[in-house]
């Protein structure tokens, strides 16, 4: 049976060679982190600034028949993944209401979806940063206690330095990931509210063409 020195040397030499792992994933972090904040910009000049949707002179528009449905969709200003999902529910005039509002169902899903795995990302950098900072920052607070107790300050200095940039490594990294997820979040739950509203009034344009009477598309979504 191990002794208690064994088991505290055991628990000494695990923490201590986790050492490397952990700056490692923490310099993969910041990478991380850099990288998501450039597509963040990026994402902005090439994709957000170009949603220039008018809901209500949108919907006008649907409603007054003037002008075929797909013909609107792809003038009003939507983003490309927006107007890509509502012609698909166009393209299927043989399709009962019931499964054109499945089909809006699973598209709408299928773009909520695409977001999540977006953001899924910047939030689990947001999550790992202060981890595996305070990971960082412990294991070498051991040696340099052992080496204040032996006078050696040099060993207790350079010990210190490596937990304090670990656990900056490690905050910077969830900041940047934190502030990125936000800003995503508030963009892609504009995309989506929008891609309902827009889908709704296509569903209800679409049934007063056949002379049918339109349903809420809300309750369709409920019941996917």
């Amino acid at each position: 049976m191990l002794t208690k020195e064994q088991l505290s040397q055991v628990m000494h030499t695990i923490a201590q060679s986790l050492s490397v792992p952990s700056t490692i994933v923490l310099l993969l972090l910041i990478a991380i982190a850099v990288v998501l904040a450039g597509t963040l910009l990026a994402e902005y000049f090439t994709e957000h600034r170009r949603l220039k949707v008018k809901l209500p002179q949108l919907f006008d528009k649907l409603h007054s028949g003037e002008a075929p449905v797909d013909e609107c969709i792809r003038c009003s200003g939507l983003l490309k993944r927006q107007r890509r999902a509502l012609i698909e529910v166009t393209r299927h005039p043989e399709l009962t209401d019931i499964t054109r509002e499945a089909l809006a169902v699973r598209l709408i899903t299928e773009e909520q979806d695409h977001y999540d795995r977006i953001v899924k990302i910047s939030d689990l950098v947001a999550k790992l940063g202060p981890m595996l900072g305070l990971l960082g920052t412990l294991i070498p607070l051991g040696p340099g206690l052992i080496a204040m107790g032996q006078g050696d300050t040099y060993t207790l200095s350079m010990s210190m330095l490596v937990a304090f940039d670990s656990t900056i490594m490690g905050l910077l990294s969830a900041a940047i990931a934190l502030v990125v997820s936000a800003i995503r979040k508030s963009w892609y739950g504009n995309y989506m509210s929008a891609l309902e509203a827009v889908m709704e009034c296509v569903l209800e344009v679409e049934k007063e063409g056949v002379g049918k009477p339109s349903e809420p598309f809300e309750t369709a979504s409920k019941a996917q």
